[in-house]
């Protein structure tokens, strides 16, 4: 019998982004039996608390196949692959959806696609968002801070002028090194730690980051999301998060971080929908579940 797995890029160069991403696909489809795949094996370890019953790390993505089985189903969430490797995985799985942020994509014909910017056959226009930040949130937390749950070449240390002088409650990330941790906590008082990160979205009025996944979830939580644009990140959601009214500053330009705080208002977010609705059934159907 066909099994269900997803996989999601993973990791202390790339961050969590996707593995939010898949949390919220997975608990739209919790009937189902959904094996995650996850570059590392330390995210992996703790999934459980994120409601994924079944989780494996499996180091890099060739190594679905000693997972997964031909004939299996498989939902795709990563860059890793180029256009070679995915036609074997079209051709390995019996069906396969791919989760896609750029705007301009090929779409081949054994596949169905995830965007948060097109709709046609086989393609379900969605912004994946767990229904957990969809509320009424009380902001108690006037401002946070949250650079990513990856920095491998401490980065933010180097740019910390971006947010000087600002009154932020700095979040900490997940694949952090220890003393880097300890530097923050000295450096920025009002913290919260990782596993507050969920509280932190809720309860922040205006919150930067270079994170997409949590510009949507502050978004969607009635906040005020301000996006810098990292050097190492792709910017595949920039023209989406500018639909949607969420200021973008690139390139650590602390001018036009403190001019967007003087200009922000809520008159120019969008409000984005619970997309659980179009997700499920449309990966049912790709599935023939």
């Amino acid at each position: 019998m066909a099994k269900t797995f997803y996989y999601a890029h993973t990791g202390h160069r790339v961050g969590l982004d996707r593995f939010r991403r898949a949390a919220a696909v997975i608990k739209c489809l919790k009937e189902e039996e959904i094996t995650l795949l996850t570059s590392d094996y330390r995210i992996a370890s703790v999934a459980r608390e994120y409601g994924i019953d079944r989780c494996v790390g499996i180091d890099v993505v060739r190594n679905i196949a000693n997972i997964a089985q031909r004939g299996d189903r498989l939902i795709f969430d990563s860059k890793e692959a180029n256009p070679i490797m995915l036609e074997d995985m079209r051709n390995y799985f019996s069906s396969f959806v791919r989760i896609c942020d750029e705007r301009e994509f090929l779409k081949a014909k054994k596949e169905c696609i995830i965007s948060p910017y097109n709709e046609s056959d086989n393609i379900c226009k969605a912004i994946v968002v767990d229904e957990s930040y969809f509320g009424d949130f009380p902001k108690s937390v006037p401002m946070s801070f949250f650079f990513g749950d990856d920095d491998y070449e401490k980065d933010l240390a180097k740019h910390l002028d971006f947010i000087e002088g600002l009154e932020v409650h700095m979040q900490l990330g997940f694949y952090y090194f220890v003393d880097y941790e300890t530097m923050l906590k000295e450096k920025f008082p009002n913290f919260f730690e990782f596993d507050e990160y969920s509280e932190m979205i809720r309860s922040t009025d205006i919150l930067i980051t270079a994170s997409p996944q949590a510009v949507l979830e502050s978004l969607a939580s009635g906040g005020r999301p301000i996006y810098f644009q990292r050097e190492d990140y792709p910017q595949d959601l920039v023209e989406l998060f500018r639909e949607l009214g969420v200021p973008v500053v690139f390139n650590y330009d602390k001018q036009a971080l403190l001019e967007t705080l003087r200009s922000i208002s809520y008159d120019n977010y969008k409000k984005i929908d619970k997309n659980c609705y179009k997700i499920a059934p449309f990966i049912r159907k790709c599935f023939n579940l």
